[in-house]
């Protein structure tokens, strides 16, 4: 095993053990890296990539794992290894934002929009309509707007479907995923919170009047479902799907709406995801080979069978 992957399988095992572990343990675990060798000598092994995770900045910490401090495990202060989460007052966004926009860096104006995912309505509030006038795409400004003064909006709009029908919104968010932006609101008409993704508004989104407040801890980018099968704002359905043990701990790491839902006397994970239409979701699953198995349903665990009769076939 190449050393560099030796560390990085070291790190992931000790974040995702929820207590600290024993060389043993450990040695158990990442056979691979230090099973190979006699105990004395995985145990140097091991020693010199402690250290040198250390010397990079992970915070891994000896720890006492019996009442009489005798035997001793590792783990990784997550407190101390994971970033706070970065936050800008409305002010420091607006100053930001007119730097960029003086210099001329398109790249770096796109950079500080992106800060807006997720954001609530008070940065929006701060920026407001001047900061983000000039945009390429005037939807994007129509919709920053409507959310900052928190107003309602209606549009013609075109599912991934290809459906179209017209939306009355409450605009509570903006959110960027898989390089496109949503609008995030309350649809009137279907009395729910959803994603609307900007570059398939048909026509100008027109201001409808005054819109009603989100609830209490609203995030727009919890609400616009993705994988990497795409974010998508149709109608959709559920599939279960099971994974290895090898794969289980990262396999839906990022995904949005990803819901454990047992794991399995062999060791499998059962995971219950959105299911948008289309053939990325099927690819995705493949692309895990044996570690990944579809549950259900059933039309789509079809779809999957002939795809792989397809590929003996040929």
């Amino acid at each position: 095993m190449h050393p560099l992957e030796r560390l990085v399988n070291l790190v992931a095992l000790l974040l995702e053990s929820r207590t600290p572990l024993t060389f043993e343990q450990i040695r158990s675990k990442l056979a691979e890296g230090y099973g190979h060798q006699d105990a004395s000598s995985a145990k140097r092994m091991f020693e010199r990539d402690k250290d040198v995770l250390r010397d990079i900045g992970v915070p891994i910490d000896v720890v006492s794992t019996d009442a009489w401090d005798v035997e001793h495990g590792y783990t990784i202060d997550k407190d101390r290894y994971y970033l706070p989460e970065i936050a800008f007052t409305p002010e420091e966004l607006s100053a930001l934002f007119v730097a960029v926009r003086s210099a001329g860096d398109v790249s770096a104006e796109e950079a500080v929009l992106k800060l807006l995912s997720g954001a609530d309505r008070g940065i929006l509030d701060g920026l407001g309509a001047p900061a983000l006038a000039g945009e390429a795409d005037p939807n994007l400004t129509r919709a920053a707007e409507a959310v900052a003064e928190g107003r309602r909006v209606r549009f013609a709009y075109r599912t991934s479907r290809g459906e179209r029908s017209d939306r009355t919104v409450d605009a509570f968010g903006l959110a960027v995923r898989g390089g496109h932006w949503y609008l995030v609101g309350l649809d009137l008409d279907r009395a729910e919170i959803r994603s609307f993704r900007l570059s398939r508004i048909s026509d100008d989104l027109d201001i409808a009047g005054e819109g009603t407040e989100p609830p209490d801890g609203f995030r727009a980018i919890e609400h616009v479902r993705a994988g990497p099968w795409g974010p998508g704002d149709a109608e959709e359905t559920t599939a279960t799907v099971a994974f290895s043990p090898d794969v289980a701990w990262w396999a839906t790491k990022g995904i949005a709406g990803a819901d454990t839902i047992r794991t399995r006397t062999d060791g499998w994970v059962e995971v219950r995801l959105a299911w948008p239409p289309g053939e990325g979701l099927i690819s995705w699953i493949l692309s895990f080979g044996p570690d990944a198995e579809l549950a259900e349903p059933p039309e789509l665990r079809s779809e999957i069978l002939e795809r792989l009769e397809e590929i003996l076939a040929s």
